[in-house]
């Protein structure tokens, strides 16, 4: 009898994933994220977004026959936890590649140490600008913070027709890194900042920003921070009154603000990655899985991690198990079909040419409004 279960057992292993990936080693990529504290909702989506892309893999024979096998660690958006999952990553559990999906801190402090080791790594939507500078084995699938920035500019004065308008920035990396791009365009097309405050993470309270911002009537206000702070800060600008267009950007894309917003998220617009009217059947048909599988709808995080990890599996499956030829891999990968739209290439500095994806809030979801492709805003620095 036990024999018979094994057997079946066995039988049902190799329908679904074949013999050849059944009993062939498996190929470790390193993920980690922040799966607890205040960007859990975060880290959750990147995870369960890797966690299909690893399924459909393994389902359709893994890598030239070998199961792919990742391996995560949760960050915990903490600088020194970081530095010892890198650690682990390179010493104990010997991956030949790594995907973080975690923000901007963690992924910058681990960059160095990964391109040391030779193993490349592909940050998901981290925007800070030094995170590839750390090396050749460094790349990005998201945007660069100063390129999301311009993007937001764009929308701002040349969409949105803005002249006079008022900045809230989270004081961190992201923040500063999206208001130097904001900065940048809006000065260019003779738009005016009127007002800006730099905010931590965790404000509660934006009451006294928004008095302020009520007081200068801007016909826009551009808001840089995570789905939490993004959703109290809009929900107590239209309490107050304040009834300028709103602009966020890829914080704000999550089921957690609209969630938190509520009604007042109505027409809010952001500057992000992902298109959830995307005409592509492989787009739609992520997004539907997802739902499927998790009860909720993907956003920007989860499509951006499922980009990145594919990415490597893309140059696995040209290059084999070795960390330097998936480095060239990646370096040489051309008009890669993403779900966060197509890269054109890596430059030098392993930056992703690809057009911003802007989306507005309709019926409490969020759509399609607009894609900036203009290649003076979304061509990142070589240098």
């Amino acid at each position: 009898m036990k024999k018979w279960i094994l057997g079946s057992l066995i039988g049902l292993l190799v329908i679904c994933f074949g013999v050849g990936t059944l009993f062939a080693a498996p190929i470790k990529i390193g993920f980690f994220a922040p799966l607890t504290g205040f960007a859990a909702a975060d880290g959750a989506s990147a995870k369960n977004a890797v966690m299909l892309a690893v399924d459909k893999v393994n389902k359709s024979g893994g890598i030239n026959g070998n199961p792919v096998k990742l391996i995560v660690y949760d960050d915990r958006v903490n600088p020194k936890e970081s530095v010892a999952i890198a650690n682990k990553l390179i010493e104990k559990d010997k991956v030949v590649a790594v995907v973080s999906g975690s923000y901007s801190t963690p992924t910058r402090v681990t960059a160095p140490i990964f391109n040391k080791a030779g193993i490349p790594m592909v940050a998901a939507y981290a925007v800070d600008p030094s995170i590839t500078k750390a090396g050749p084995y460094i790349f990005r699938t998201g945007f660069l913070g100063q390129v999301e920035g311009k993007a937001a500019g764009e929308v701002a004065v040349n969409l949105l027709k803005a002249k006079k308008l008022a900045m809230f920035t989270i004081d961190n990396d992201f923040g500063r890194a999206l208001s130097k791009g904001f900065h940048e365009r809006v000065k260019k097309f003779g738009g005016k900042v009127v007002y800006e405050h730099a905010f931590a993470i965790g404000t509660k309270d934006f009451s006294a920003m928004l008095t302020k911002v009520k007081e200068l009537s801007p016909d826009l206000l551009f808001i840089s921070g995570y789905y939490e702070e993004a959703a109290l800060a809009v929900k107590q600008a239209r309490d107050l009154g304040i009834t300028c267009k709103i602009l966020g950007e890829e914080g704000f894309d999550s089921p957690k603000f609209l969630e938190l917003a509520g009604e007042a998220a109505e027409g809010v617009i952001i500057t992000t990655n992902l298109n959830r009217d995307d005409p592509r059947p492989f787009v739609q048909e992520f997004i539907k899985s997802y739902k499927a599988k998790y009860g909720m709808e993907p956003d920007m995080v989860g499509a951006s991690s499922y980009d990145a990890f594919m990415v490597v599996v893309n140059a696995l499956r040209k290059a084999g198990p070795n960390s330097k030829k998936i480095r060239d891999a990646i370096a040489a990968t051309k008009d890669f079909n993403g779900l966060t739209g197509q890269i054109a290439h890596f430059n030098k500095l392993g930056e992703a040419m690809k057009p911003v994806q802007v989306q507005i809030v309709k019926n409490g979801a969020f759509h399609y409004f607009a894609q900036i492709s203009d290649p003076e805003i979304v061509t990142p620095p070589n240098k």
